[in-house]
């Protein structure tokens, strides 16, 4: 598992649709598994979960990416990349977890 957190001052839902076609069109296994949206009140929330074939690593990898918001602040951005082990006990092989948040980090 591999994680990347970052604050940005940008435009929601920008930020997002730049996330999304990034992720879907740069890579032609990427797709987007599962999403979810909310707001109360001031704050709102997007949760991303995109998965794609890892070629290194011979297997699939998903990204969970969350987006929150308060009253027009600053974005927070989680990202968590799971799967890309090929290991029963212990994780091996960590690459193609590490490429899917290198290709969001160039987004952003």
């Amino acid at each position: 598992m591999a994680k990347y957190e970052k604050i940005i001052n940008e435009d929601f839902e920008q930020l997002l649709k730049r996330i999304e076609n990034g992720i879907l069109g740069g890579n032609v296994s990427a797709s987007l598994e599962e999403s979810s949206d909310f707001c109360d009140g001031y704050a709102r929330c997007s949760v991303r979960v995109f998965e794609r074939y890892s070629y290194v690593g011979n297997n699939r990898v998903s990204m969970n990416i969350t987006l929150f918001q308060n009253a027009g602040g600053p974005v927070h951005l989680s990202a968590i990349t799971s799967g890309g082990s090929q290991a029963m006990f212990f994780k091996l092989n960590t690459w193609g977890e590490e490429a899917f948040l290198e290709k969001l980090a160039e987004l952003l």
